[in-house]
């Protein structure tokens, strides 16, 4: 059973994190969160410190909505390559899935906060090494299961797929094209079997 305070809170960050995710931090005013809430300052500022902690708050509750997505949907499978192939078609339906959202929140808070704000941008960061380091763990997995090549860098291509999703994304938001998206996973598909697979 969740208090009452637990509640508010909880209400807050599902109103609250797509007006950041779109709005980024700094154009994202007080007066934005009361109005989408209903609630006063007093009532925001007694469930998140200030306004940077609820910007931290909001985006980490975007990025669990993401990344439990993405973890659901690999699950159907228990082979490393097939799950590498899963990734990739997550990805393909990425543009509709957060849409919702106002974007993805990667992309949309790594741009907004790189140079503008520290902590925020600190996030991001440690978010992207998550991907890339649990797309190197699928990898190696993919490896000792003689799946994929052990000739290949695990980190020069967690990097390089996760970078080719990244850069389809923002291209595909941008352009409000999910060409961009649906073209870049077929090349990850084919560099999959053309270069990584064993």
């Amino acid at each position: 059973m969740i208090s009452k305070s637990q509640h508010t809170t909880q209400f807050i960050l599902e109103t609250v994190a797509p007006i950041f995710n779109k709005n980024g931090y700094a154009a994202t005013s007080l007066s934005d969160l009361t109005k989408a809430t209903g609630l006063t300052k007093g009532a925001i500022y007694g469930n998140f410190k200030n306004k940077e902690e609820l910007a931290i708050a909001a985006y980490k509750y975007n990025i669990k909505i993401v990344m439990s997505a993405i973890s659901k949907y690999i699950e159907q499978e228990d082979s490393p390559i097939k799950k590498l192939f899963l990734i990739v078609d997550f990805y393909r339906n990425y543009f509709q899935f957060t849409s919702k959202m106002g974007g993805c929140p990667v992309i949309n808070v790594g741009v907004d906060a790189n140079n503008q704000n520290q902590k925020l941008l600190e996030k991001v960061r440690h978010v992207i090494e998550r991907i890339q380091g649990q797309l190197a763990t699928i990898i190696e997995d993919g490896i000792e299961a003689n799946e994929i090549s052990s000739e290949i860098n695990v980190m020069q291509y967690s990097k390089r797929i996760d970078t080719m999703i990244q850069g389809a994304i923002f291209m595909a938001h941008t352009m409000n094209d999910n060409y961009y998206i649906k073209d870049t996973m077929d090349q990850i598909d084919q560099m999959i079997i053309n270069q990584m697979k064993a």
